[in-house]
């Protein structure tokens, strides 16, 4: 998806739905590949719904982009592509 060059007649136009609403991704990668991800954002979503009930769209959509970024950074360590940071 993002930081991969290619031109526009590669790329794809898939819609998901991501916590009730619509998007175009537009995306060289597979449609599969985007409605896998989409589906990965839309439960991290609803997961931090359950934890925080009271929590506008935007407030869940920053919750869940920070657990999944810290999910991506641990797996990066853990497969020792990152440096282990000191506390």
């Amino acid at each position: 998806m993002a930081g991969k060059e290619a031109n526009n007649q590669d790329k794809r136009r898939t819609t998901v739905t991501i916590y009730g609403d619509q998007y175009t991704v537009i995306s060289d990668e597979s449609k599969g590949h985007v409605n896998d991800v989409s589906s990965h954002v839309d439960a991290k979503m609803r997961e931090m719904k359950r934890v925080n009930p009271y929590l506008d769209t935007r407030r869940l959509a920053v919750l869940a982009a920070i657990n999944i970024a810290d999910d991506y950074l641990k797996m990066q360590k853990d497969q020792g592509l990152m440096p282990e940071e000191e506390d």
